[in-house]
């Protein structure tokens, strides 16, 4: 499987190997989910193999500032568990990001790994979902539409679908489903900032400025419910707050929801009336980048509200499409993480702003870092950079180095890579083992045995009972979602085995809400001091004009491989930041297209390239993200009160990530 991660469309490989040497890798046509697809994320995958600059030895430096040398693993870990010893089980943090799930995305082994390790010694662990999809998730389980309907359920039944801050480059398998839908004759609709790669996949394109999505769906069903579309049997079985709903919807007309969006009011009517009309319809919701900012959760709450309301819930081709971090009906693993066997302690929460501030005040000494450049990913990036500076100890697990690594690291660990390891993952209706295809170049390790190796030596008990990776496996996967899955059973059909799962959302009508309903209403919003009822909230003010955000592309995924600039074939095509910026925008700073510029605000400024496009509306500036230094724009505070961010098992402690900027000629 594609070690890229496009969540929920994972890709199936065919990788040939001549003894220990890589000679190629192709889709594989046999694979249920891809089909033989393969982006050029993945193409550009086997330049991992045999790359110069990969991570083969442990390496360690008494200062930051000092040069590198190699060291033997032994010294490594014994460096590192001194200093966690020192710093104290509560001043150690364990933090992971999408580089060390390259293998087991879906299952997440090493997630739970990570947890299970942490639960035992009593140290801080992160849930990862935090800086990803748990902010949007967090507004639809509010909701109560957290399951989605899979991509081939999207692809041979709706009739209407919704893109709506879902760009198909962060999951490019998708596209063939949408293209499935449209030769059915199916009517696709963008909702997006931007002209994004899914809106030459549309019939139609609405650009809304950014942070204003819930403004949009109220506006919507202001006109569903005022002409009377929606589904009053659905609503009268399934839901809880209508009437408070359509009280409050009063004043959110078309004509409102245009001035706030910059959509004119005859499209956001037309738009509510073809999703309500048409059955059956499904919503593909962004699952990071839309929800970025201070009211970002609060575009989901509203979207959430939409499918319940015309009944599209439950039935084929409605609901949500496939999302990123979105489980189906019925996908479900077991749990190794020993969550009753963690100690009590003062516990840093699920809070991406609490962390940086628990690295600034020094109450974190230790931070161990497995495929993450922490750096590039957190929002304030200066203030995060301050607090890793007063680390005692930072270690980094990786393939390659990265900002993170170069600048604050005082040890490095050689991570193997998806070929080199025995690997399980899942999309939402397989699961597929990926067997080691070669040995593990030069002294790397996975994570397993980096913990396992501190474990030892820390006096972790109970961390590994399992005598190899496959036991791991079979303790997580043998559930009765996957039919009791085990390696040897899995090994024996071949690599794949289907899960029983519905590729219909919440068939049962049954939904993870106080009620058991949908719930326009939510009490539990209420109790955790935020509106009972989806609201619109404009974005901060500032005296920067430019709303800016950023998103995916199909060169770059998350910060793994150096956030793809390791890798040749993605740096070339991506060599360099570009901000996307109007026509008229680009006038009024006298910037013409490719002229070097400087973005910046009240936190700092970043140096890039103008691309001057009218694909990107006036007020709005867009750029892929990732790349080093581009955080430090983006606001860190919290969105959501920090006893609200695990209300549905993950995180939603995202920070915000605003950013209103000023751009300029260098």
């Amino acid at each position: 499987m594609c070690p890229m991660n496009c969540h929920p469309t994972l890709c199936g490989m065919l990788v040939e190997v001549d003894g220990d040497r890589l000679v190629s890798v192709k889709g594989d046509p046999d694979n249920p989910d891809s089909q033989g697809f393969l982006c050029v994320r993945g193409q550009a995958s086997r330049e991992i193999i045999g790359n110069p600059r990969r991570l083969l030895r442990p390496l360690v430096r008494p200062r930051r500032d000092a040069d590198w040398r190699e060291a033997t693993w032994d010294e490594a870990l014994d460096l590192i568990a001194a200093r966690m010893r020192a710093a104290g089980r509560e001043g150690v943090g364990i933090w992971s990001g999408h580089g060390a799930f390259a293998n087991n995305y879906g299952t997440r082994v090493n997630s739970h790994l990570m947890r299970r390790f942490a639960n035992l010694w009593g140290c801080q662990w992160w849930n990862p979902t935090m800086i990803c999809w748990g902010l949007g998730a967090f507004g639809l389980g509010l909701t109560g539409v957290l399951e989605a309907n899979t991509k081939e359920d999207m692809g041979a039944h709706a009739s209407f679908i919704l893109l709506w801050g879902a760009n198909l480059a962060s999951q490019p398998n998708t596209g063939r489903h949408l293209a499935a839908a449209r030769r059915r004759g199916a009517h696709v609709v963008t909702v997006d900032v931007r002209r994004t790669e899914a809106a030459a996949q549309s019939d139609e394109v609405l650009l809304l400025r950014p942070g204003t999505d819930a403004a949009l769906a109220l506006g919507m069903m202001h006109v569903i419910v005022g002409e009377g579309l929606h589904d009053r049997d659905f609503v009268a079985r399934h839901t809880v707050g209508f009437d408070a709903l359509t009280a409050h919807l009063k004043t959110h007309t078309p004509a409102w929801a245009a001035e706030v969006t910059g959509i004119a009011a005859e499209r956001i009517v037309a738009l509510a009336r073809r999703y309500a009309t048409t059955r059956p319809a499904s919503i593909v919701l962004g699952g990071s980048s839309m929800h970025k900012g201070s009211n970002g959760w609060q575009g989901a709450r509203a979207v959430g509200c939409l499918p319940a309301l015309t009944g599209n819930v439950g039935i084929p081709g409605g609901g949500f499409g496939p999302r990123h971090g979105a489980r189906s009906h019925g996908q479900e693993l077991n749990d190794i993480t020993l969550m009753d066997r963690r100690p009590p302690g003062r516990y840093v929460p699920n809070q991406m702003p609490r962390v940086t501030e628990a690295l600034g005040d020094g109450r974190l000494r230790a931070l161990l870092l497995f495929g993450t450049d922490m750096l590039s990913s957190y929002a304030d990036a200066g203030r995060l950079a301050e607090g890793l500076g007063r680390t005692d100890v930072v270690v980094s697990h990786d393939l390659f180095l990265n900002d993170t690594a170069r600048r604050f690291a005082d040890v490095v660990l050689p991570s193997t890579s998806w070929l080199e390891e025995l690997g399980c993952k899942s999309t939402n209706t397989h699961l597929y083992l990926m067997e080691p295809a070669l040995p593990p170049a030069g002294e790397s390790r996975t994570v397993a045995e980096v913990l396992r190796g501190l474990a030892g030596r820390l006096g972790v008990d109970d961390f590994y009972p399992w005598a190899d990776p496959a036991g791991v496996l079979d303790a997580l996967i043998n559930h009765p979602a996957t039919g009791g899955a085990t390696v040897a059973a899995i090994r024996a059909e071949g690599g794949i085995r289907a899960l029983r799962i519905s590729h219909v959302a919440h068939p049962d009508r049954v939904f993870p809400t106080p009620s058991g309903k949908v719930e326009f209403v939510s009490e539990r919003a209420a109790s955790l001091g935020l509106p009972a009822l989806p609201v619109y909230e404009p974005l901060p003010d500032s005296p920067y004009p430019l709303i800016f955000r950023q998103g995916r592309t199909l060169t770059q995924f998350h910060g793994f491989y150096d956030h793809g600039r390791a890798l040749p074939t993605l740096a070339r095509l991506d060599p360099e930041p570009v901000l996307w910026i109007s026509p008229d925008d680009g006038v009024s700073r006298d910037l013409s297209d490719g002229a070097a510029i400087r973005i910046f605000n009240e936190r700092g400024e970043f140096a890039a390239r103008a691309r001057i496009t009218d694909q990107v509306p006036a007020g709005t500036v867009w750029m892929r993200d990732g790349w080093t230094g581009l955080n430090r724009l983006t606001d860190g505070e919290a969105t959501i009160p920090d006893m609200a961010v695990d209300s549905f098992g993950f995180s939603g402690g995202q920070a915000s990530f605003d950013a209103r900027v000023e751009v300029a000629r260098v």
